[in-house]
Formats: structure tokens, sequence, C-alpha cells
């Protein structure tokens, strides 16, 4: 059930509950290669991503963040500090990317970062990955348990100027 790109956008909801369900591996190819198209500082590229399908591991990521062991599948986001200075606003949008193509894709995910920072050693031995890479962020993907609701976000009309900064832009 593939959705608009405007209408993902709309949709898109942090989920931290999730329901079984089967994610095919052409879905998450197509989940992981938006992120790789994701625009990089000086086109460096500076990520790398694992995709987790296993329960045994997906139990074991779950002591980073609760609601990764009742994923049906997970991308954690792998990234090469050492490649440019942009790293990690290139490896963010390459997770908004993946967010966006969850939606697009109907299922949910969360990025998770901050526990992912918490805990990186213990993500990055369950995983494998090497002590010259981050870890930076996994994304849990699944069907969510209840229907999600996107946060309340600011008027456009609120946050958004013509020309200079505190003239408000008359849309038209």
């Amino acid at each position: 059930m593939a959705v608009d790109f405007f209408e993902a956008v709309k949709a898109r909801a942090s989920v931290r509950s999730f329901g079984p369900c089967e994610i095919s591996d052409e879905e998450l190819a197509q989940i992981v290669d938006a992120g790789r198209r994701a625009p990089s500082g000086y086109n460096r590229q500076p990520w790398e991503f694992v995709i987790v399908r296993d329960g045994a591991l997906l139990d074991r990521l779950g002591h980073i963040q609760d609601c990764i062991a009742e994923s049906s599948a997970a991308v954690a986001v792998v990234v090469d500090e050492d490649s440019t200075n942009f790293w990690k606003e290139d490896a963010a949008a390459a997770i908004e990317n993946m967010l966006l193509a969850v939606t697009a894709l109907g299922y949910a995910s969360l990025w998770i970062e901050g526990y992912v920072l918490r805990y990186e050693e213990l993500g990055k031995d369950i995983l494998g990955v090497p002590e010259n890479r981050r870890l930076l962020a996994i994304l849990p993907i699944g069907k969510p348990a209840s229907a999600p609701q996107q946060a309340e976000k600011n008027a456009l009309s609120d946050i958004t100027y013509g020309d200079r900064y505190g003239q408000r832009w008359n849309r038209k």
C-alpha cells in the first residue's frame, strides 16, 4: 500500500509499539535504497546500513530501547565520522528518507538516536560494527500496535516569512 509523498509527510509519526507483521526483502531494500539516495556533503555518502530481521538480535537490541524488540525488522545506521565533517547531517538526510519510505509502504518506525548513542558499544557489539565506525541510529520497522498520530506541528503561517525575517509571507 504505497502512498503519495506529501501524504507520507503528513502521516509520518514516531511509533513506539508494534504488532507482528511480515516485511518483504523487496520492501526493506526500497527503504534502505531511499536512505542511500539521500544527499550528502561532497557526495561522500558516509553511511552503511545493517538490516536486522533476526528475532534474537532484535530482542537483544531491545536493551537499547524496548520497542526494537517488538519490531519486525530494523535498520541500523552506521557512519564513518572520519570521512567528512558533515556525517551527522548526511546521516540525518538518509534517516529521514528512510522514515518517509517506511510510511509510504504502510509501516511505521521511530528514529532512535539518543538511546543508541548512550548504549552505542552494546549495539556495536550485537551488530558486529567495527570499532572505526559509529552506530548512530536504529529504525525499528513494523505495523503500529495502534493508529499513529503525528505530533502537533506549528502552523505554517507562524514560522514562514517572505523575503525578510519577521515579514509575514503572503501566500497567493
